[in-house]
């Protein structure tokens, strides 16, 4: 699966998934920055872990879910955090940023955000912005769960018979 639909590609099986994304499959959002590994811009989800598109293969991706960056197809909080809190300049880096900030999960820690993009290098930003997007997405995301908790209680009390959830006392 590419981006939730069902893809075949033709290709030698030791040919990089980042040439086939990019030449076989015309996704060319995810970047090639180094080309070793090093820098993190061509970060991708497999199977909904971040990993260097420049060093697997594409007989590694069978049967395997990838994610790119315009399988977020720009909705994603992080996109909009990022460019709302200054975390993307250049734009090389920010694709890799974003999948791999992805991979954390929703409420990383500051140091989970900073030992997750150890990999991926930004020459732009100094990382405080990438940092602060990550932080408001994650804010967002929080925000949204509070919405949806409240949502939940409140349809649960209307199958109830309308009375009001309880609130437990704080400790």
């Amino acid at each position: 699966m590419l981006n939730g639909k069902r893809t075949s590609v033709r290709a030698h099986p030791m040919k990089r998934l980042l040439d086939v994304l990019r030449e076989d499959c015309h996704l060319t959002g995810t970047k090639e920055g180094c080309g070793e590994g090093e820098c993190g811009a061509c970060t991708v989800a497999l199977d909904g872990r971040a990993v260097n598109a420049c060093l697997v293969p594409i007989a590694q991706v069978r049967g395997a879910t990838v994610t790119t960056i315009e399988g977020l197809k720009g909705r994603h909080p992080l996109q909009r955090a990022f460019a709302e809190q200054g975390g993307a300049q250049c734009g090389i880096c920010t694709p890799g940023m974003v999948m791999a900030a992805i991979a954390l999960g929703p409420h990383p820690t500051l140091d989970e955000v900073r030992t997750g993009l150890a990999g991926n290098l930004c020459r732009c930003t100094g990382y405080m912005g990438i940092y602060r997007a990550i932080k408001a997405a994650t804010r967002s995301s929080k925000e949204q769960e509070g919405r949806t908790k409240k949502k939940v209680a409140s349809n649960r009390s209307s199958v109830d018979g309308g009375t009001k959830p309880k609130r437990r006392p704080s400790l």
